[in-house]
């Protein structure tokens, strides 16, 4: 992984290229202080301070300076850097005026490449560049940020082939090392007994592929119990109900969830949050065997109620009803899971903003002013009783999913709830874990969103 922790550094008075940002409103005022060299260099190159993105070389014999529009001078945006880090040589800068604040986000990963599977990586000669912030104070936090939206991005880019069950706990054994947590894996026989929906779910896969709750714990016992729970499906056929080819290809992609809770949980731990942190991911792959799951076929779940498959590819919110269970049985103040969930989500609104869905308004108002925080968008959506009795059974206490096309991100939530016992502050994030086209530190494949919402508000409540 990128060593981010190198493309910060703490202002001790090093040399460093200055970068100049402007917004259509401060560049009148700017210009006019410039040497008339560069405002005939500016004018060249019709830089307006307004039209996009755009920047400009200003030279200074052997060196040089940079001038770079922005949207808001004085609010600096997470991305809006992350063009001119992309761009520019390798070196140092520092801001001509002000501190990147959360611009520092875009910076770094905007270097960030995910080239494992490349045998000849872009960027293998070029060198890091490296900017200079005065807020000491705000380099480690950065860097942890990108290190964990890197994370998100590496593990949901990896293909299936390579990220199986095993490797995903693998994954998990690997980030938490060394933080002192406690690892448990359940799986076989145990996973049978315990955590039927689980095995269910992935009981068309064998060996290394074998369906397993992943589980972790840190932090005093005395702290507040929080739970995060990561849908953690390494690849999902649909099942029997066999998706087409077009909707299969990006199903590497369905352990999205669980991927977003291991960066989350990282986070809390790096910061040190004063929780009782529980990680739970359950992970299979829905495959396709004389073993899998059956239309028709009623599985009883861990905390009781008989499940009904209406569809075997509504298999997401099964696996995660049993470690909701599991996670609830804790007492804890709260839980928190991330799911790669449902279309329907999606077609409701679009890519970028995962559907939010929360028990508590008063947990809900601490994410939402965490997204706004962290500039990382969300969208809270309903939980809406009435739609309760859409996931009715004849023959058992209920059925996986609607037989209707409406609501289906709504019904999904209430099927997850009804495993929940009642007053437990629980938020549900359906977030899409990809980016269909690239944007400057943001290229197309695995992508975190919610993560750092969700993070500020977890902060926020725990520190306050």
């Amino acid at each position: 992984m990128t060593d981010f922790a190198a493309l910060l550094a703490a202002d001790r008075g090093q040399s460093a290229r200055p970068i100049h940002l402007v917004d259509k409103d401060s560049f009148g005022d700017w210009v006019r202080r410039r040497p008339a060299e560069d405002r005939a260099l500016l004018e060249a190159n019709r830089f307006d301070g307004k039209t996009g993105y755009a920047r400009v070389v200003l030279p200074r014999g052997n060196a040089f300076e940079v001038v770079s529009t922005v949207a808001n001078v004085d609010d600096l945006s997470p991305w809006c850097l992350a063009k001119l880090s992309d761009s520019l040589p390798e070196g140092t800068y520092r801001l001509a005026e002000g501190q990147p604040g959360k611009a520092a986000l875009g910076w770094l990963l905007a270097q960030h490449r995910f080239d494992t599977f490349k045998s000849k990586p872009e960027d293998a000669e070029r060198g890091p560049r490296v900017l200079v912030t005065g807020e000491a104070a705000a380099v480690d936090p950065a860097v942890r940020l990108a290190t964990a939206t890197a994370l998100v991005r590496d593990l949901v880019n990896t293909p299936a082939l390579q990220l199986g069950p095993a490797e995903l706990e693998q994954a998990v054994r690997d980030r938490l090392s060394g933080t002192g947590a406690d690892i448990a894996v359940t799986k076989g026989d145990a996973l049978d007994t315990g955590y039927p929906l689980i095995a269910a779910v992935g009981g068309a896969a064998v060996d290394d592929r074998a369906p397993r709750l992943i589980e972790a714990e840190w932090g005093k016992p005395d702290h507040p119990r929080l739970a995060i729970v990561g849908k953690g499906v390494c690849f999902d056929t649909g099942g029997l109900d066999l998706k087409p080819g077009s909707g299969m290809r990006l199903m590497k992609k369905d352990m999205g969830g669980a991927a977003h809770a291991l960066a989350l949980a990282w986070l809390v731990i790096a910061a040190r949050l004063p929780v009782r942190l529980h990680l739970l991911i359950p992970a299979v792959e829905n495959a396709v065997s004389g073993a899998a799951l059956r239309p028709g076929d009623v599985v009883k779940s861990r905390q009781g109620l008989q499940v009904e498959i209406d569809n075997t590819d509504a298999e997401g919110r099964l696996i995660l009803a049993d470690a909701l269970a599991k996670a609830a049985e804790a007492g804890p103040e709260l839980i928190v899971d991330f799911a790669t969930l449902t279309g329907a989500a999606r077609i409701a609104l679009g890519p970028d903003l995962p559907a939010l869905f929360v028990t508590d308004d008063d947990l809900a108002g601490q994410i939402e002013a965490g997204a706004r925080q962290a500039d990382d968008p969300l969208w809270r959506m309903p939980l809406w009783d009435a739609y309760d009795e859409m996931l009715k059974s004849d023959v058992a206490d209920l059925a996986n999913a609607s037989g209707s096309p409406m609501a289906g991100a709504v019904t999904a939530a209430m099927f997850m709830k009804r495993f929940l016992p009642d007053g437990l502050p629980w938020a549900h994030l359906d977030t899409f874990a990809w980016r269909d086209s690239a944007k400057p530190g943001r290229p197309k494949g695995g992508e975190a969103l919610g993560l750092r919402a969700v993070f500020a508000a977890l902060q926020n409540r725990f520190t306050a």
